[in-house]
């Protein structure tokens, strides 16, 4: 049964290999008090897992005596947090710094962020698309845009076959299918060649995403001054 471990959910089967990436003492001790109740492990062997010393397992924190000189602030950080669960270290320091007009170090108020286990997950960025410079044509009739594809197969002895073909992006015809061992540049521009003658010239665009680079330049070397290769 997957469990939360420090705020994290982890599967049984990876509990061993995330312990070991735990790094800070505090950590380490919420992970064996945690195998030690959940999966009844013995405390020895749980703080060999962890890799943290009986000792210091069992060494009581300064936080968690009457003498701790930052118990008032570390209470205050968690007020904030669980008032606040989404806002993050800096903005904790800024409220402290300006709002409770409290003059403490930011390193400090950092150390005892870390030490409450109040640290915020950022989200992951999400990647926006591309802006292309190319402007956008559309097939909005036949003879118009013709896309020149790639694609790599094998046969049952495991060599490689490659595929070159030609499709009109409006009337979904094909117009050009190259199958072969290898496929040079020469090969697919001749292939064209007679394409072109076949269907009464060449297209205004030909379209092509992917193939080997020196095609690619082959082929607008080819098209130069007569299609427009995208």
């Amino acid at each position: 049964m997957a469990r939360k471990i420090l705020g994290q959910t982890v599967s049984p089967a990876g509990w061993f290999d995330y312990l070991w990436k735990i790094l800070s003492p505090t950590a380490k001790r919420a992970a064996i008090t945690l195998l030690t109740g959940t999966m009844q492990m013995s405390e020895r062997f749980a703080c060999k897992v962890v890799g943290l010393s009986r000792s210091s397992y069992r060494r009581l924190l300064l936080a968690q005596t009457p003498d701790d000189p930052d118990a008032d602030l570390r209470a205050e950080l968690r007020g904030y947090s669980r008032k606040h669960p989404r806002h993050g270290l800096r903005r904790a320091w800024a409220w402290l710094r300006y709002d409770q007009g409290a003059l403490v170090n930011k390193k400090k108020v950092h150390r005892l962020w870390k030490e409450e286990g109040l640290q915020v997950r950022r989200a992951p960025r999400r990647k926006r698309a591309g802006h292309s410079s190319v402007p956008i044509v559309d097939a909005d009739a036949p003879h118009v845009v013709w896309a020149v594809d790639f694609q790599f197969d094998s046969t049952v002895d495991g060599k490689t076959v490659k595929i070159a073909s030609m499709v009109d992006e409006h009337t979904r015809m094909s117009m050009l299918n190259i199958v072969d061992r290898s496929i040079t540049a020469d090969r697919l521009i001749e292939g064209l060649e007679k394409a072109f003658a076949m269907w009464g010239g060449p297209p205004l665009v030909l379209r092509m995403d992917n193939g080997p680079e020196f095609i690619s330049e082959a082929l607008r070397a080819f098209c130069a001054g007569s299609v427009r290769v995208v």
